[in-house]
């Protein structure tokens, strides 16, 4: 039997002893005596009661944050900081309340999609029951579904708003909500921050049950017109050539092969190869290394590898669980199928710019109004191309797809070629304003299969882009900081970079810093300016990048969706040095070695 008072007690006596951190005690304090918490009460004392103050703690340190790719986290039944029954809750109605005051006198809609992952339909029908009770009608795809759909799904149906219940690559243990604006993308200023702050206030959360809901007319499944509709919108960006590529598919547990497979098939790849240990959607990732389905990591891609030489396979292709992310694997020639290699995102971002540029040109289309869009962190051989074809980039935007559909809508659709971020994220054409790995998936296997007819692989053209417009080089360190002390050292280290940069990274010396966060650039003599032209992003963001000599850089942030801070390595030889690659490659290893050493020493981690 619940009772408050003891409970209130015990966790009074927990503070006392430090076995619980101060944010901690004064949340937990709020789920034991607010009336609108009553119902997870019971199990908050029963915690206290069996002393498990580690998962308390974990639970309610802080208040679980919007990052760059929605509200993420460890699933846990209870605390403002995991992802439950409430928290998704607070989301949904918090959502459905702040597009009602901003959206007046017409119906409201929300599209609501789901993955593979553990509770994610359970997610989705609480999400559901909220914004039905909230007046909206919602258009539900019923099954997994990818999350470039949900964007679609948005925009086709012409939605006020959508919810996609996913935790993308994250582990098994995790799950999230994502929300979406009109346009399809996820939540740019004002509107994220309003938002948020709408659903942090949230106290009681209305509900209409699911089936009741149905009966109204509230929930509308819609699933096979928008599997269609999303289709032909993604064959829409397809491009003619040869179709002679044998390829092995992995949609690593998740829900890539409701959108893959059939883009492949009606894009007219008869020889694809669905990888059958990743083919069943499972949450626990079971057959891939540490059961974590990320194509960033290249372990993903060893048994798929192995299977591709036994069965002749010329390129392999894996998207994320939800089906956002492509990663690839190729060999690095035809001439010697056993020698393999992964490409990065930054890598892919690069093939797309140049195949999809030069198809343009070809056909006499391409103007210099034409533009890609990239992240800051993305690799500059997209905006080198981008130059050589007489094109724009707009390529200092934050780490977050949104920014780049926040780009598209900005600057209109119509000439907007590709967007891409180096963590495997890719749209091409209009029909979403996320990042599609379904688009990304045929595109690729259609230069792939062009490359072919010539007798090369992707990895050989990557080559000839590097001789063409200088070898680069980039790699990536993350560093988990855990916890509410992690995140006060995360904010240390941010503050360190700013106020006192190293003079010196590598051998390299600093040329500048420039702080995102602050829109401020310090050079090396110590003064300071503000970012302008073609340095300056048009939002702020928690980032650091250090310039040094020689075209080299290095970025700093704290992840938007992990307790991580990111160092991201860039390393660069113009193409007068780079004649001989392999050489070159390898000295950028190494430097970028030296780099990331004198980082973690500077760091502290």
């Amino acid at each position: 039997m619940f009772d408050a008072t003891t409970a209130l007690k015990e966790l009074e006596n927990a503070a006392a002893e430090k076995l619980l951190s101060p944010s901690a005690v004064e949340n937990i304090r709020d789920w034991l005596a607010k009336p609108y918490l009553a119902d997870y009460a019971p199990q908050v004392a029963e915690h206290l009661a069996t002393g498990k103050y580690a998962q308390l703690d974990d639970a309610f340190w802080t208040v679980i944050p919007f990052g760059t790719g929605g509200r993420r986290g460890r699933m846990y039944p209870i605390g403002c900081n995991a992802i439950n029954e409430r928290t998704i809750g607070e989301s949904a109605q918090g959502l459905a309340d702040y597009v009602k005051e901003q959206v007046r006198n017409k119906p409201l809609s929300c599209a609501i999609a789901y993955d593979t992952r553990h509770r994610s339909r359970e997610f989705a029908e609480l999400c559901t029951e909220i914004m039905a009770a909230a007046g909206y009608t919602v258009y539900f795809l019923d099954g997994y579904r990818s999350t470039p759909e949900l964007s679609f799904a948005v925009r086709f149906k012409k939605c006020d708003c959508g919810i996609m219940i996913t935790a993308s690559h994250n582990p098994p243990s995790d799950n999230a909500v994502k929300v979406y604006w009109n346009t399809g993308g996820q939540l740019l200023p004002p509107h994220d921050a309003d938002s948020i702050a709408q659903m942090q206030s949230v106290t009681k959360i209305e509900r209409i049950p699911f089936a009741q809901a149905m009966a109204a007319g509230k929930i509308v499944y819609c699933q096979e017109e928008v599997d269609a509709a999303f289709i032909a919108a993604v064959l829409e960006q397809s491009l003619p050539g040869p179709r002679d590529i044998k390829i092995i598919y992995s949609p690593l547990h998740g829900v890539g092969a409701s959108a893959v497979m059939p883009v492949l098939k009606a894009a007219g790849f008869a020889d694809v190869e669905l990888f059958a240990p990743h083919a069943e959607p499972n949450p626990d990732f079971p057959n891939v290394p540490k059961h974590v389905a990320n194509p960033e990591n290249p372990a993903v891609f060893d048994a798929i590898i192995a299977r591709a030489k036994e069965t002749g396979a010329e390129l392999i292709l894996a998207t994320d669980p939800d089906c956002d992310r492509l990663g690839c694997a190729v060999p690095k020639s035809f001439t010697d199928r056993n020698a393999w290699t992964t490409l990065t995102g930054n890598q892919v971002g690069a093939l797309l710019t140049d195949f999809l540029l030069d198809e343009k040109k070809k056909a006499g289309t391409l103007s210099p109004r034409h533009y890609l869009v990239k992240t800051i962190v993305t690799t500059e051989l997209m905006r080198r191309i981008a130059d050589d074809y007489g094109v724009l980039t707009a390529g200092n935007l934050l780490v977050g797809f949104k920014y780049i559909g926040g780009e598209m809508d900005a600057r209109g659709p119509e000439l907007f070629v590709l967007g891409a971020e180096e963590s495997y994220g890719f749209l091409v054409g209009d029909h979403a304003r996320d990042k599609d790995a379904a688009v990304a998936s045929m595109l690729l296997a259609e230069l792939a299969a062009r490359l072919k007819a010539e007798g090369k692989t992707l990895a050989e053209k990557l080559d000839e882009l590097f001789l063409r417009h200088g070898c680069h080089g980039e790699s990536q360190i993350n560093v988990q900081m855990p916890g509410e002390k992690g995140m006060e050292d995360m904010l240390a280290l941010m503050a360190k970079f700013r106020s006192a940069p190293p003079q010196s990274l590598g051998g390299l010396k600093l040329v500048r810093m420039r702080d995102y966060l602050n829109s401020v650039m310090r050079t090396s003599d110590g003064k300071k300016q503000p970012l302008e032209g073609d340095l300056a992003c048009p939002y702020a963001g928690d980032m650091v990048i250090l310039d040094l000599e020689g075209g080299n850089y290095v970025a700093v942030r704290p992840s938007g969706t992990e307790p991580k801070v990111k160092f991201y390595l860039f390393a660069f030889d113009t193409p007068e040095k780079s004649v001989d690659l392999e050489a070159v490659k390898q000295l950028q290893a190494e430097r970028m070695k030296k780099l990331g050493e004198d980082l973690r020493k500077f760091s502290g981690v």
